[in-house]
Order: structure tokens, then C-alpha cells, then sequence
């Protein structure tokens, strides 16, 4: 089999934005403590943070990380989270029924940041507090003196203000799980109300408005035409959710997820520029993806939850999916999706980072390791560079039961003309066919072959464990390989694929 497509550096979707690469660290599970934070590691720096994780992270190349939550941050007091940390109260959250100790808070959260070469997207809670609550929290963080708030921030140790430019006004509203869940209305009104007070406080912020918590939700659309209806000036974004798993052993529409996701964005967006035109605004609303994973959601309410009035855990092991090679393919694909429409999807953020439907894991007093996912995040990361470019695809297809037909070859690439470097990724979605892929070139003038990595294996549901911690992994390419303006390589069956080209 065999699928064709032409890279020329005329064809740009957008500039891609850094952003686009974000992570999300929400107060859940064995995320913070026994994954960022175990003081009694071997590895704990002078703050109690792993450093082996610090070190992933890095590798990761994480620009943005959105926190507290998630749902946590509907029943979160931002004041719990400051202070010394000896009189810092342990509460019930009740979005995922543990007890939260604060003994990481937005301080030791900051500082670890700093480690990791991160910058802080901080989310607001909407669902049980207010626009009060969120002005007094933007005083603490950017305003650098001579208030009761920011001399606060001063006295915990904070010199200088730590300046968040983007903001998230609230978590899945729309969602009856969500602490303080309210309609499309309702929520735009106070969404609106608090982002006007925010800029006043601090005119260069950006913002964010909730969007719906999934495409699949039967508030999806409308959500958006309304919350836009009466945000529209106020915000700088709408955020788009989405999670995808393995059902009913349905492979195919699996392999075929970013079909959804492209169809979620560009509903999104001609949603968003519907609102502009009917409200005559100049302002242009982009996305924030700002959760995306591969996430077996059946699995958390089949096994994971936990229940009972006097059952507090904390930090129990809480949604720790382990990822398989075919849940990296997919993953993979998610990040082509996002590049596709660079454009629009300026910010993004993978949930999670650390043990909760991570790319790394981490056993207490134990090793840290790299998830099956961890490749295609860290690879896009380091190569995605420039502009994005619409690639002109011709590839074999296949009909799947959720999806209908779907390209077996899905494909994006990006060029950076100042550093004279090109990327293509792809992806092979058939469950048993090699596809040789011929991909034009030759708009970029005089190129070499970098790398080839691919991400594949003879077993699919093959796994990175704490036992066998390196069983998967990319492998060079041998195939690929570039001659007269063709790049030429073959895409084993179920793969994710990354090739960088030089001047």
C-alpha cells in the first residue's frame, strides 16, 4: 500500500504557538505527593521535589502547566494554599473524595516551575467562589507592592510578583460533576463579570472562558454560542476538552480519534466566528486545548472510585492508566490534530504529567519512567518548530464503525525557514498493513535526512511498566530516506511516526 503528500512552505496553517505544548498538574491522585513532591526520595532536592522527575519533565518540554485542577479547583481555597506551611488547613475535596494537605501550594508549585523551565497558567474557581475571590488571587500573584495582598505574597517569601499572563476562568462548568455547575448562561454572566474585574486589575492578562467539557456533551454548541454571546470581549479564549479510549475492542475507531478531534476544533471555531460576526467584534476568540489525552474513563468509575463519609484518602492511586504502543499512536495523533490547526490552537495542555493519566510514572522510594506516550509528546515538542503546513495527503482509506471512512495515513509538518529545519509526522492507522509513504520535498530546496523515528511493535498492547520500564520505545527508521526532492519511508502497521530534515 502506499499514500503521497507534498510539503511546500508556502502552504502555512499558522505560526505555532509554544504553548501548544503544555502540560496540566492538577491536585489529584498521586500526582503531587508520591509524583512531583516525596521528600523522603533519594532523589528529593532541598524542597522535597524528585528530581528524576524534574529531569523528565524537562525532557518532556513543557512550556505551559495549567493548575490547580481540573475539578479540584471548584472547591479550592487559594488561601489554603499559602503560608507556612504548618498552619495550612487540611480540607475534603470533594471532586475527587480525598483530603488535601496543602503542603505543596502555589509557592513550592512556582518554584518547582522554575526547575522544570515551565511557565504557570493558573485556573480560577468559578464553581463555589467568585469574582472576588479571583481579584484577590491576581493581586497576590501580579501586583508587585504596596497592597495587603501582594505584601502578604512579600511576607511568604515572594519578593517579586509572579506575573500569570493566562488565566482560566473556571473548570467544565457545564458538567453535573462539577462543584458549582451552573447553565451557559449563568456561567457566561459571571465569566464575564469576572473578567472585566480582572482587567482592571491587570489589563495584559489573557483569559480563558470554559467551553464545554466534551464534544460529546448534549450542552455542546450551544454552550459555546451562548458563554461567547456574553464573553466575547472579555475573553481571549474558549477551551475544548477532550479524552479518547479503547471501547468494545473497537481498534479502528480508535486508531481514528483525531478524526473527532479535528471535527471538535472546527466546530469550535465556526462557533466562536459565528458569535463574532453576530456581535460585530475585530477580535478573533482562538482555542485553548487545554485537556487532551488518551484516558480509559470506564475504568475510574468501574474500579478507581472511592466512596464512603469517613473515606478520605491522601493521595490515593487514582486514574493510573498504563499507556500501550496503540494508545501512543493515538496520543501521537492527537498532537498532529493540534498542529493541523495552529492557526486557531494556540495553547494546549496534556492532562497529566506525573501518575494520573500520565506520560511519566513513579513509584514511591522507587524509580521514575517514561510512558509510551512520553515519545510522541517529547519528540513533537523538540522538532515542531516554526509554522505549521497543510500537507496535501493522498492516502488509502478504511471504514470504521464510530467514524465512517477515514485516511489510513494521517499526516502533518512544520518548517522553521530561519533555522532551515522541517519536520513531517505521521501516523499508520491500519491494524495489519506496511504503507510506503512518498512525500514531495522539493518546495524545500536542498534537504538532508536528520532522524526517523518511529514508535511501533509486533505487540500493539505491548507496555512501559515498573518492571520492564524500557520494553517500548521509538526505534530509527531504516527505511526513510531522501533523493531527488523525495523523502520516501515506510510506515510499519499501527505506528506514529517523526522525520526532521535539514538544510
Amino acid at each position: 500500500m502506499s499514500a503521497h503528500l507534498t510539503i511546500d512552505p508556502h502552504f502555512t496553517v499558522g505560526t505555532i504557538d509554544r504553548r501548544v505544548f503544555g502540560g496540566f498538574v492538577e491536585h489529584l491522585g498521586r500526582h503531587v505527593y508520591d509524583g512531583i513532591y516525596e521528600p523522603g526520595h533519594e532523589t528529593a532536592d532541598a524542597e522535597g521535589f524528585r528530581q528524576d522527575v524534574i529531569e523528565l519533565v524537562k525532557e518532556l518540554g513543557v512550556s505551559t502547566i495549567r493548575y490547580p485542577g481540573g475539578n479540584f479547583v471548584s472547591g479550592f481555597r487559594w488561601e489554603d494554599s499559602v503560608g507556612p506551611k504548618e498552619e495550612r488547613p487540611r480540607r475534603l475535596d470533594l471532586a475527587w473524595h480525598s483530603t488535601e494537605t496543602n503542603e505543596i501550594g502555589l509557592h513550592e508549585f512556582s518554584s518547582w516551575l522554575e526547575k522544570v523551565g515551565s511557565e504557570l497558567m493558573l485556573a480560577v474557581n468559578l464553581g463555589t467562589r467568585g469574582t472576588l475571590e479571583a481579584l484577590d488571587l491576581l493581586e497576590y500573584t501580579n501586583i508587585a507592592g504596596g497592597t495587603a495582598l501582594s505584601q502578604r505574597r512579600i511576607d511568604n517569601g515572594r519578593t517579586d510578583a509572579f506575573g500569570v499572563k493566562m488565566w482560566c476562568l473556571g473548570n467544565e462548568m457545564d458538567g453535573p460533576w462539577q462543584l458549582g455547575h451552573r447553565s451557559a448562561s449563568d456561567y457566561g454572566k459571571i465569566a464575564s463579570q469576572t473578567a472585566k474585574a480582572m482587567r482592571q486589575l491587570d489589563p495584559s492578562i489573557q483569559l480563558v472562558a470554559c467551553g464545554s467539557s466534551s464534544a460529546h456533551m448534549p450542552t455542546f454548541g450551544e454552550w459555546e454560542r451562548v458563554v461567547l454571546t456574553h464573553t466575547y470581549d472579555d475573553v481571549d479564549y474558549i477551551s475544548c476538552h477532550a479524552y479518547y479510549e479503547e471501547k468494545n475492542g473497537d481498534l479502528d475507531s480508535f486508531l481514528a480519534s483525531a478524526v473527532d478531534m479535528d471535527r471538535f476544533i472546527e466546530t469550535v471555531v465556526a462557533t466562536a466566528d459565528h458569535v463574532k460576526a453576530v456581535v460585530g467584534s475585530e477580535k478573533t476568540i482562538d482555542i485553548s486545548f487545554d485537556e487532551w489525552n488518551v484516558w480509559y474513563i470506564d475504568r475510574y468509575h468501574g474500579v478507581d472510585k472511592i466512596e464512603g463519609i469517613d473515606n478520605w484518602p491522601v493521595a490515593p492511586r487514582l486514574l493510573e492508566d498504563v499507556y500501550s504502543v496503540v494508545d501512543a499512536v493515538v496520543f501521537g495523533n492527537l498532537m498532529i490534530s493540534l498542529l493541523k490547526h495552529a492557526d486557531r490552537v494556540t495553547s494546549a495542555s496534556l492532562a497529566q504529567l506525573v501518575n494520573v493519566i500520565a506520560p511519566i510514572m513513579t513509584e514511591p522510594g522507587g524509580p521514575a519512567w517514561r510512558q509510551t506516550t512520553f515519545f510522541p509528546f517529547a519528540i513533537t515538542s523538540r522538532l515542531a518548530k516554526g509554522v505549521a503546513l497543510e500537507v496535501k495527503l493522498e492516502s488509502p482509506t478504511h471504514t470504521t464503525e464510530v467514524y465512517g471512512v477515514v485516511p489510513q495515513v494521517d499526516a502533518v509538518a512544520t518548517h522553521d525557514a530561519e533555522a532551515g529545519e522541517s519536520a513531517v509526522f505521521l501516523v499508520n492507522r491500519s491494524r495489519t498493513e506496511a504503507i510506503t509513504v512518498t512525500i514531495d520535498v522539493s518546495a524545500l530546496g536542498a534537504v538532508q535526512l536528520r532522524s526517523a523515528d518511529t514508535l511501533a511493535d509486533d505487540d500493539v498492547y505491548a507496555k512501559n511498566t515498573l518492571e520492564a520500564p524500557e520494553r517500548v520505545a521509538p526505534a530509527a527508521n531504516a527505511s526513510a530516506a531522501v533523493e531527488a526532492g523525495t523523502l520516501t519511508i515506510e510506515l510499519p502497521p499501527v505506528s506514529w511516526t517523526a522525520v526532521s530534515l535539514g538544510a
